[in-house]
């Protein structure tokens, strides 16, 4: 029942602030919320939330299918990696108001809270046991997200161009950003896959 309730509450949060990231000055605002899904941080943790309830639906229904559980794991895999990029890479590029920059309303939520939630759920009350083969489908998010990435602060044209907000080609050294951050997400598989198998 702990489960439930964990991947209930974190989708009950994460819809509650999209709500939140669709309104300015107590009105609608569409392309508000339209621009949050530029990162990956609002991707990842609308995933997770997704994720989260139809595993919720499915445990109450009786029993979680595999593809359910894998669909999960990828979830909590893609909230772990907004979550150690905040504290390994944004928090030292920000500097010591990390903090209040980072983990601040909404934040706190997308950025530590329910990764957290989403990690303890998969890694505590849903465990399984884990391959390695299906361990590495926890990097398409990142596999997916890094090209339009790229395109979107490089290639796109440039009345649709993003801002570089990840600071990912900083000096034009993307291949360096993008060979981290795939090494950091098959690294934070791994680590998945041994809570999974401990």
């Amino acid at each position: 029942m702990m489960d439930v309730i964990l991947n209930l509450a974190i989708f009950l949060i994460t819809a509650f602030l999209l709500i939140g990231f669709a309104r300015k000055d107590r009105a609608w605002a569409p392309e508000r919320l339209k621009k949050a899904f530029r990162y990956f941080t609002c991707q990842s943790n609308v995933l997770c939330a997704a994720v989260a309830l139809i595993t919720a639906v499915a445990a109450l229904s009786g029993s979680v299918p595999e593809w359910v559980w894998i669909l999960k794991y990828i979830g909590t895999a893609a909230v772990t990696v907004t979550m150690l990029t905040v504290f390994f890479f944004l928090a030292p590029s920000v500097g010591k108001d990390w903090v209040q920059v980072l983990l601040k309303g909404p934040d706190l939520f997308m950025h530590l809270l329910t990764p957290l939630a989403a990690i303890v759920s998969f890694c505590v009350l849903e465990k399984r046991g884990m391959s390695f083969a299906q361990s590495l489908l926890g990097l398409l998010p990142v596999l997916l997200y890094g090209p339009l990435y790229l395109y979107r602060i490089l290639y796109a044209p440039a009345e649709k161009r993003w801002e570089d907000f990840y600071g990912f080609n900083k000096t034009g050294k993307w291949p360096v950003s993008l060979a981290a951050m795939l090494a950091g997400t098959f690294l934070i598989c791994m680590g998945l896959m041994a809570l999974q198998n401990v």
